[in-house]
């Protein structure tokens, strides 16, 4: 018996990939204070508050190691622009940050306009 395939919304328009591994190992070193990593800076930036994560106009997402391996720098990857990866110092301004990654700092990413056509995805095959 095979198990049908599932879709799950998610209302995201940007997707941001952190290397796991770099933030790990710088411990911190963005945000206002300094104190927090890469990635939970970014989603704070982005977010602006609580809430079912899925529906966040932005997903910024730790992945496992990227083999890059900067000193004293994180590994950051805008999935909208594949062929580019950031290195981004450890310390460097959360805007200075979304700007090179492509995003707008405070801006909801759910309302921006997307110049590609709005298509819905297959339907799945009925069993």
């Amino acid at each position: 018996m095979s198990r049908r395939i599932k879709q799950v919304r998610a209302d995201w328009a940007e997707v941001v990939l952190v290397c796991r591994k770099c933030s790990k190992k710088l411990d911190g070193g963005f945000g206002a204070k300094s104190d927090r990593s890469l990635a939970k800076a970014l989603r704070r930036e982005l977010r602006g508050g609580k809430g079912n994560h899925r529906k966040d106009g932005a997903a910024v997402i730790e992945v496992d190691c990227l083999d890059i391996c900067p000193k004293d720098a994180v590994v950051a990857i805008n999935a909208a622009d594949p062929k580019t990866w950031r290195v981004i110092p450890r310390g460097t301004p959360i805007n200075e940050i979304l700007n090179s990654l492509g995003l707008s700092e405070g801006r909801d990413v759910r309302t921006a306009a997307d110049p590609r056509p709005k298509a819905s995805p297959p339907p799945l095959p009925a069993e």
